[in-house]
């Protein structure tokens, strides 16, 4: 079964709804049988890359100082964030550029580690206080998967990956992107913004059926008495 996730890696509800969906294929029986491909979409490509403001200061330039407002947005992020087990540090999140990341997010992708880029670099900006802007930061993640330093900043300063972009951007327009994250199942099932658990697990079960695949058999409990068949019952 494939899932195309469009997302970016500023989006507070785009980790959230990316550990739905893990914590629904697991759930619905469906580890293993699962192609996740991430789409580049970029929210706010004029966001600055360097002198980069911190998040909560960039919140009241946007809520004119409101600090009600930008509490009730935060309480509100960080209460769904809660939901999954996550925890957002917003007084060490700074505003972040992102295209340079989905470059090496394709890049890290042809060697199979498209995923591990983006879970790590994701992480890090909400919990830990990563600075995407930081290219020094972002290459000891890269080291850190074990992925060529030179080779990643050689993609980090061209236009490398551009025509996977483009095509991203082309996809997202087609079928009506306006915020992320979005997510496509099979091609032929959508769902915008970080839904409850039973809409992912509905949503895989009925995108499996396209893909032939079937569940697989999740144990629960922790082996509780039972009979086997030479009348050995514990």
């Amino acid at each position: 079964m494939k899932i195309e996730m469009f997302t970016d890696f500023v989006c507070p509800f785009c980790y959230i709804g990316k550990v739905q969906l893990e914590q629904a294929i697991r759930e619905a029986g469906y580890e293993g049988q699962v192609e996740i491909e991430y789409k580049a979409y970029q929210l706010d490509p004029s966001a600055p890359t360097t002198a980069a403001p911190r998040y909560l200061d960039s919140l009241r330039t946007k809520f004119d100082g409101d600090e009600k407002k930008m509490a009730e947005l935060m309480d509100s992020i960080q209460g769904r964030a809660g939901e999954v087990g996550l925890t957002y540090d917003f007084e060490a999140m700074k505003i972040a550029n992102t295209e340079k990341l989905h470059r090496l997010a394709k890049w890290a992708a042809t060697f199979d580690k498209g995923t591990e880029l983006v879970d790590v670099m994701t992480k890090g900006y909400f919990t830990e206080g990563l600075d995407l802007n930081d290219e020094q930061a972002v290459m000891r993640q890269v080291a850190a998967l074990g992925l060529d330093v030179e080779a990643a900043k050689a993609v980090y300063h061209s236009d490398a990956y551009q025509q996977d972009i483009d095509m991203d951007r082309y996809d997202a327009m087609q079928i009506g992107v306006q915020s992320v994250p979005f997510f496509v199942f099979e091609n032929r099932y959508g769902i915008v913004g970080a839904e409850p658990d039973e809409v992912f697990v509905r949503t895989l079960h009925q995108a499996a059926k396209i893909a032939g695949d079937t569940p697989t058999l999740a144990m629960m409990g922790n082996s509780g008495a039972t009979c086997d068949i030479n009348g050995n019952c514990e």
